[in-house]
């Protein structure tokens, strides 16, 4: 329950968050751009079984890979990107709390 409750007020709440307090003139966009940026999630229909609540996604498909994360993190440095990149950073972070449960 704590797990569940953490992983997806991460991916609503902190976007919701960020946008009013940092982007109030186009929180609405900011916040269509960090939501959109939950597609990532595509990759888990790679996985086997599509969705497991015990599985750290974490390094495990390739959008939620280290590679992958470096390139997140690097979208941060530049201001048209920005906003895409703490998306995706909210995502991994998301996911990341997912795997300390485990």
């Amino acid at each position: 329950m704590l797990q569940t409750a953490s992983h997806y007020g991460i991916h609503f709440i902190v976007p919701l968050i960020v946008a009013f307090v940092y982007y109030k003139k186009n929180s609405f966009f900011v916040i269509l751009i960090m939501y959109l940026t939950m597609l990532i999630d595509i990759d888990h229909l790679l996985a086997t079984p599509i969705f497991d609540p015990n599985r750290c996604s974490i390094n495990l498909h390739p959008l939620h890979s280290y590679a992958a994360i470096v390139g997140y993190v690097v979208l941060l440095f530049y201001k048209k990107t920005r906003v895409l990149g703490l998306g995706l950073c909210i995502h991994i972070i998301a996911d990341t709390v997912d795997c300390l449960f485990m």
